[in-house]
């Protein structure tokens, strides 16, 4: 197996034609669990005029969520029907209710929560959505496919952005004690880690050093960290939320309404997640080993 079949994705058929409604549907049944009023509010967004849902022309491209201090939050979609689409609905709807409640519960200055924390409240809601997608099909084909979709999430997310992390360290590491660095430098780098990452499991061909050079978050400094230490953070809450801890989601949405008021770190650390210990690495890397295993029985 070459790199790049790691992007032969998915292993299985799986993707279907879904509606709109369906996709509303689904995800309010999926993130019932958060309760009433968060339900209600996934509804007020739904049916109030928050979300800007089809491709037109001129519109810009993807799926965005803006915070608007004062009003609502506003998300952009170009859904096209397709079942990808569903994920993405919950996953900008995470980050709505992160600023509705931060909005609505500290003030213009402390409102804004951090990049730190600013993937953790979305990819909560997928791995939510994703939870109850897999309990509830029953072909397993389209089974697997969901859980192929979850583990590809936690290579690309985890895994690869720890790599890209680690490549950025090194490389600012040497510029600070004084070396000069070439792009030959740049691709021996990043080379070695892409073997040192992905071992004997993949024939790691030489072209992929240069990879690095059309990643755009390396020119700006220390971000690509954010979404693996995102990912670990949105896993440990959502396995949190999904064995029904007493409170918990009480709590969550209290630190979802916390804003940028609180340190980051603290912040997490309100919902048990401490990015300073090895343990809570080991939830994230233990819900990737499940759901390999799962596929596997599958296939």
């Amino acid at each position: 197996m070459h790199l790049y079949d790691v992007y032969r994705n998915p292993l299985v058929a799986g993707e279907e034609n879904v509606n709109y409604e369906d996709a509303k549907k689904i995800v309010i049944d999926a993130l019932s669990i958060m309760g009433e009023n968060y339900v209600s509010k996934l509804k007020e967004a739904m049916d109030n005029r928050w979300i800007d849902v089809y491709e037109k022309e001129n519109k810009r491209t993807g799926a965005y969520s803006m915070g608007v201090f004062g009003v609502h939050p506003y998300i952009l979609l170009n859904f096209i029907n397709s079942s990808r689409d569903i994920s993405t609905l919950a996953h900008e709807l995470g980050h709505s209710m992160h600023s509705y409640y931060a909005d609505t519960t500290q003030d213009i200055f402390n409102s804004n929560y951090t990049i730190m924390v600013a993937e953790v409240a979305s990819t909560v809601n997928e791995i939510l959505l994703a939870n109850y997608q897999i309990k509830n099909e029953k072909n397993d084909l389209k089974k697997a496919f969901l859980i192929n979709e979850q583990l590809d999430m936690f290579r690309a997310t985890l895994f690869r952005q720890t790599m890209f992390a680690e490549f950025e360290k090194i490389v600012h590491e040497r510029i600070e004690a004084g070396e000069s660095l070439t792009s030959d430098n740049l691709n021996e780098i990043y080379y070695d880690l892409v073997k040192k990452y992905f071992g004997d499991i993949t024939i790691n061909d030489e072209d992929i050093k240069y990879e690095w050079a059309r990643i755009p978050h390396f020119y700006s400094n220390f971000y690509v960290y954010k979404y693996a230490t995102g990912i670990t953070s949105a896993i440990v809450i959502a396995s949190k939320i999904l064995q029904k801890e007493e409170g918990f989601v009480d709590k969550y949405i209290e630190m979802l309404s916390k804003g940028g008021s609180i340190d980051s770190l603290d912040l997490l650390k309100s919902v048990g997640v401490d990015l300073e210990k090895s343990e809570t690495y080991d939830i994230a890397f233990e819900y990737f080993k499940e759901n390999l295993e799962e596929l596997k029985k599958l296939l």
